[in-house]
């Protein structure tokens, strides 16, 4: 896809700088929020919350959006749709990590993506935690903001192939505990890796990867609203995504979630990841017969 809009969309330029700033008020609200008491309550069944920090910020960036580009879409993650336009779509994560911030652990960040047609071509992820913001243009590369929305290019470090990866994983908040195809992933990427991140805040995963610090992420069917960000963000710092399979990966934001299942890495080690994940057809059908445990049979 070219770096400059197909059609009478918005300057990608002028929609990252917008982007930018939109995130790092966001993170302004954010960073004062957590310092005082918020209030808590469940999503879903499924073990997720939301905060009153998570509608603040979404309302902060969604009215930006609506204000500037009226007749574009917007798909939040708390809020849901406004005025979906199928052509350019704003994709709105205001606080990535919240059930970190629940239990007072300082691991979240802002995500805001631009689709133009389903495929993002801005993604900016903002850390109100040390006050960092990176972002990506489509076919521009990725930047890192010190101070400010003024960016400089975001430049990833060679790491040496390791003997043990550092991987994270993420996953939907739909998959199921007994969902066999994830618990043999996790079997074999406990049993290979080095460690393995699970940071409830899977933009800061995809910051890694882009940064260098990790060797890899693997997500079984994750969230729509943060993965495009991400991706974008480590696509244009040299990663490769690919499906589980290790063939293509649709992009667009609107995919089904079996088929947003990925794995991310370098160029150098892609290979071997994909290996390692395909390994787990292997024992599928040997988890699929073990019974998860049930903390109710414990007292839980």
């Amino acid at each position: 896809m070219e770096a400059t809009p197909s059609r009478s969309g918005p300057d990608l330029r002028d929609a990252h700088r917008f982007a930018v700033e939109a995130a790092q008020a966001a993170g302004r609200l954010l960073r004062r929020g957590t310092r005082s008491e918020m209030h808590v309550r469940a999503k879903n069944d499924s073990g997720d919350v939301v905060t009153d920090l998570d509608l603040a910020a979404e309302q902060l960036i969604v009215e930006r959006i609506r204000a500037r580009w009226p007749e574009h879409g917007v798909i939040a993650e708390e809020g849901g749709e406004y005025a979906v336009d199928d052509s350019w779509v704003w994709l709105v994560d205001p606080l990535d990590g919240t059930n970190n911030v629940a239990i007072g652990l300082p691991a979240y960040v802002v995500g805001i993506a631009l689709c133009d047609r389903g495929s993002p071509v801005v993604g900016v992820v903002h850390d109100p935690v040390s006050d960092r913001t990176w972002s990506a243009i489509r076919g521009q590369g990725a930047f890192v903001h010190v101070d400010g929305p003024a960016g400089q290019p975001l430049r990833t470090p060679h790491r040496p192939v390791p003997a043990a990866p550092v991987l994270a994983w993420t996953q939907g908040h739909e998959v199921r505990r007994d969902d066999s195809t994830a618990r043999a992933l996790k079997v074999v990427l406990d049993s290979t890796a080095r460690r393995v991140l699970q940071l409830w805040a899977p933009l800061l995963s995809w910051v890694m990867l882009a940064r260098g610090d990790i060797d890899g992420i693997v997500g079984y069917r994750p969230e729509s609203v943060d993965l495009p960000a991400g991706m974008l963000l480590a696509a244009e710092a040299g990663m490769v995504v690919r499906a589980l399979d290790g063939g293509c990966f649709d992009d667009r934001y609107g995919c089904p979630a079996d088929r947003r299942s990925f794995v991310a890495a370098p160029p150098e080690t892609i290979d071997r990841l994909v290996k390692l994940v395909t390994a787990a057809q292997w024992i599928e059908p040997q988890v699929r017969q073990l019974t998860p445990i049930s903390l109710t049979n414990v007292g839980w």
